[in-house]
């Protein structure tokens, strides 16, 4: 009995991870690793690992992504090319031409930029920073070249590696075995003549908030031009184990050498805050024109550790499909469903603000947005102006519960105090006559 109950647990678990996975903002969101065999050698071949980022609006940001697997059978990697094995391991047995890493679960990284050009390799050496697919295609991906040895020299000879994991650069990624394909089609330079892999096989790592971490890393804040009263983040929206380390904004220890330096666990340093999240999303209604309204949007980061480099943020709202005008942050809508388009991303121009610095004054960036009103839908009234969902670097971002948003004032009320406010007026201009 107790067998079976461990058993239910844990395919509970898995298939509530895989939920968790799905995005449906980004259904077909994944980071496809394949591997083509592209020559034979003595005792093994080489091959080209290419990784895609077809995510949306999720990227990974520096420190980069750690790619690890488990050798089927005694396979060693002889070189590498655009990356490299964090740990060489025990070699010994190797007399003369000593392989670049020799253990069973290698785990590779990325090379630096800069590095010397016989190191080098077609889409390498970015630091293992991977941008979104929609916010920019081309540094979407990242390559190397590996030559393994003792692997079999044929088709029906070589293992596919198991257990793929991805980090990047934290928890977060599923990867699903690695599995045959066709083979990939390559055109030569000249585009006249069409080779193809040996062999390709592809691996397809989804990423889940549930995996990564058990709080938000973010939340959001509301407020509008109709009401003086501000929704905050939630009370510990992002949790509050580091409330005890966190830093207050004017404190001293903020002049210390060092202290912005990101640490190898990624710890944050936050700012203390009532929600101890590393970013806060403010959207507040700012105008309401005849055919027209505005929001500006702010986001802030209180992570004294971080800067976070090509940043998104997504949101989902009903009048998003009536956007008019963005100052200052690019935008791209995002279209999850053909009859529905309610969902936006928004990040950063190039070279201007497209870096959220680390906490302090300069920690922020902002824009505003105009929007034409859907008169079938459009009204201030119950919540309406204020996004759905919002998400920062793929991430949810914890909303305040709905009886908290700004309300709005009521229309015999404010004719009230108007009514009142012209009779002490007219009572005092009285007064100064007679």
């Amino acid at each position: 009995m107790r067998t079976y109950l461990i058993t239910l647990v844990g395919l509970l678990f898995v298939l509530f991870s895989y939920a968790a996975a799905y995005d449906p903002l980004d259904p077909n969101g994944n980071i496809t690793i394949k591997w083509d065999v592209m020559s034979w050698t003595p005792d093994g071949y080489v091959a080209v690992v290419t990784m895609n980022n077809f995510q949306m609006y999720r990227h990974i940001m520096s420190p980069g992504w750690t790619l690890g697997w488990t050798w089927a059978k005694k396979e060693v990697i002889w070189t590498m090319i655009g990356a490299q094995a964090t740990e060489q391991g025990d070699c010994s047995k190797f007399k003369g031409n000593i392989p670049h890493c020799c253990k069973k679960t290698p785990t590779v990284v990325d090379m630096l930029p800069g590095v010397p050009y016989n190191q080098q390799f077609t889409n390498c050496c970015k630091g293992g920073v991977l941008a979104s697919w929609g916010q920019d295609p081309q540094s979407s991906v990242s390559a190397f070249q590996v030559s393994v040895g003792q692997a079999g020299t044929t088709n029906k000879t070589v293992k596919l590696p198991k257990n793929f994991t991805l980090l990047g650069p934290g928890p977060g990624y599923t990867c699903s075995p690695a599995k045959i394909v066709p083979p990939t089609k390559f055109f030569t330079a000249d585009l006249r003549r069409k080779t193809q892999a040996l062999m390709t096989w592809n691996v397809t790592c989804t990423y889940s908030q549930f995996v990564a971490q058990k709080h938000p890393k973010c939340c959001v804040s509301l407020s509008t031009f109709y009401n003086e009263t501000i929704t905050s983040c939630p009370s510990c929206a992002c949790g509050c184990e580091n409330k005890h380390k966190c830093i207050k904004s004017d404190s001293k220890l903020l002049s210390m050498v060092g202290v912005n330096t990101p640490r190898k666990d990624n710890a944050p340093l936050l700012q203390c805050t009532q929600h101890m999240c590393p970013v806060r999303i403010h959207w507040h209604v700012k105008l309401n024109y005849k055919e027209y309204w505005r929001v500006k949007i702010t986001l802030t980061n209180f992570n004294y550790r971080v800067n976070y480099t090509q940043w998104t943020l997504v949101a989902q709202h009903p009048n998003l499909n009536n956007v008019t005008q963005v100052f200052s942050f690019d935008y791209k809508p995002l279209v999850p469903y053909q009859s529905i388009n309610d969902t936006g991303m928004f990040y950063g121009m190039k070279f201007y603000n497209d870096l959220l610095m680390e906490a302090g004054p300069a920690g922020n960036v902002q824009s505003e947005v105009l929007l034409q009103k859907d008169k079938d839908t459009f009204t201030l009234k119950q919540g309406w102006a204020f996004p759905r969902k919002v998400y920062f670097n793929g991430d949810e971002c914890m909303l305040p519960p709905p009886d908290t948003y700004p309300y709005l004032p009521n229309f015999a009320h404010q004719n009230l105090v108007a009514f009142s406010t012209l009779f002490c007026s007219i009572f005092l201009i009285l007064l100064v006559l007679f």
